[in-house]
């Protein structure tokens, strides 16, 4: 057992463990605190729907050219030089706060937070492989997204209570030294490397790289192309109600404090860890299969969400069953990112694979903006039960759709 263990936690590997807790706890609490405090100072579901969908697009744009990156670039530069550039931003925000107009430095803000992050994940999963044997990419990528879910706990439930005692200013000084810290850790993490030639401009070779990408996904494994659609539909119609919807419904709509909000997010990252936990045990047990029934958890959460605020509820209990729900729904949801990550990996070539992941999953986004968008509106002009009861119905339509998808998957 000790020899199993050693040969999983390696130096390197726990390093990047440690630098993604640190960095993505300050991204957390940042991507926490500044929607609610824009939400907070205009009252706007429309508006805090817009700067959602704005503020993703730069991670649609970024996800291919930083897996491009990934396959080319020495990836633990990449990580290093994204958190000293995220700290950078930080203080940049605090300088021009109360300056600047707080709309448009808020979504640029956040534009440029999603597009780092779009930028540095591939770099992170791309690692991988090359960090740990074959049989432990399973347990490996549990270990990250119950990181990422870790972060997604710990930053709303202490930003929340931070943010309701002493506003944004705090908050923004721990993000920044977080993004500091990470940075300087991830110095000492060895990622192997092997230079690829370059025979052309490095926009020539993102775009050949792209088009190399999309060709296996479109032509040699087509059932990649599959999944991401499937992907997209649920980005579409799930995720982002989810977005919108639980901090429109527990700030605008049950009037709940910012300590309220902030424990319904950590919530939501506890039910991610709970599913990082659950992937882990099963390791190889979990199969392609699976997916459509942790899609179809996920379409039953927001039905449950959506009954919850039906008239004559009470707040209260309003509050608590959504904040139940939502943790049943990233805890299905961290199930089918688990399963997808690691028959990805395990499937494309080394050299593909940065490319691969962030193709797949730009794609896959596409649809987010829009939906985010368009549920801003939605939420402003309709009750909040019918959308979260439509969205509910049609995602568990998808869900039952993408059974035939999964089950090619299963005999690749």
């Amino acid at each position: 057992m000790e020899t199993k263990k050693s040969a999983f936690f390696t130096r390197d590997f726990t390093l990047v463990v440690i630098g993604q807790i640190i960095s993505l706890f300050g991204n957390a609490i940042l991507h926490f605190a500044l929607p609610l405090y824009l939400l907070r100072e205009t009252g706007s579901i429309t508006l805090f729907g817009a700067v959602n969908a704005c503020s993703f697009l730069p991670m649609i744009l970024m996800g291919p050219i930083g897996g491009t990156a990934a396959d080319r670039v020495h990836k633990g530069r990449i990580m290093v030089g994204l958190d000293f550039l995220t700290a950078a931003l930080t203080l940049s925000f605090c300088l021009l706060w109360g300056k600047a107009p707080l709309v448009p430095l808020i979504i640029v803000t956040l534009m440029l937070l999603y597009a780092i992050a779009g930028a540095y994940q591939p770099a992170v999963q791309a690692s991988l492989p090359l960090l740990l044997p074959p049989d432990r990419l399973t347990q490996g990528n549990a270990v990250i997204n119950m990181v990422s879910t870790l972060a997604n706990l710990l930053g709303p439930a202490l930003g929340g209570v931070i943010f309701g005692l002493w506003g944004l200013g705090p908050i923004l000084t721990i993000g920044g030294v977080c993004f500091f810290s990470s940075a300087v850790m991830e110095l000492f993490i060895h990622v192997p490397h092997e230079r690829r030639p370059r025979a052309a401009g490095v926009l020539d070779t993102v775009g050949r790289d792209l088009g190399e990408s999309w060709r296996y996904i479109s032509r040699e494994q087509p059932v990649f192309l599959s999944v991401t659609l499937v992907l997209s539909a649920f980005n579409l119609i799930l995720s982002s109600v989810m977005i919108v919807g639980v901090p429109a419904i527990v700030a605008q709509v049950l009037h709940m404090s910012d300590a309220s909000m902030g424990l319904t997010q950590a919530a939501m990252g506890l039910g991610g860890l709970l599913g990082g936990l659950l992937a882990g045990t099963l390791g190889q047990r979990l199969s392609p299969h699976h997916g459509s029934v942790c899609l179809l958890g996920c379409a039953g959460a927001a039905g449950v969400m959506g009954l919850a605020v039906l008239p004559g509820v009470s707040p209260q209990l309003s509050y608590w069953i959504v904040t139940a729900a939502a943790l049943l729904a990233m805890s299905s949801a961290m199930l089918f990112t688990v399963v997808l990550l690691t028959l990805v990996q395990a499937q494309v070539p080394s050299q593909l694979l940065g490319k691969v992941i962030a193709c797949v999953q730009a794609v896959a986004n596409c649809a987010a903006p829009l939906g985010q968008a368009g549920y801003g509106v939605l939420f402003d002009y309709l009750p909040p039960w019918a959308v979260l009861l439509g969205a509910s119905a049609l995602s568990a339509l998808v869900a039952l759709r993408s059974r035939r998808v999964f089950r090619q998957l299963e005999q690749m």
